[in-house]
């Protein structure tokens, strides 16, 4: 299997498991409300609304293997 092959495999069944992917995001959610100080609806509102939930939901960007702290920042970075 060549490597392109290869990375397509594994970033398309890598955005098929919704479970892994809700997880992530309320690890984020959590850090955006304990940094802002806010309720966990606001900050599920904030993230929802943010250009990172968009990217992170693209299979091509790969967003969704960066860290929590670094996409919460990223949240809380983008007006």
């Amino acid at each position: 299997m060549s490597v392109c092959i290869l990375l397509n495999h594994i970033r398309y069944n890598a955005m098929l498991s919704p479970l892994l992917m809700w997880n992530k995001i309320g690890r984020i959610v959590t850090l955006i409300q304990k940094d802002l100080g806010i309720s966990p609806a606001d900050a599920l509102d904030k993230f929802y609304r943010s250009r990172t939930n968009q990217l992170m939901r693209d299979p091509n960007t790969m967003l969704y293997t960066m860290g929590d702290r670094y996409l919460a920042d990223e949240v809380m970075e983008k007006k």
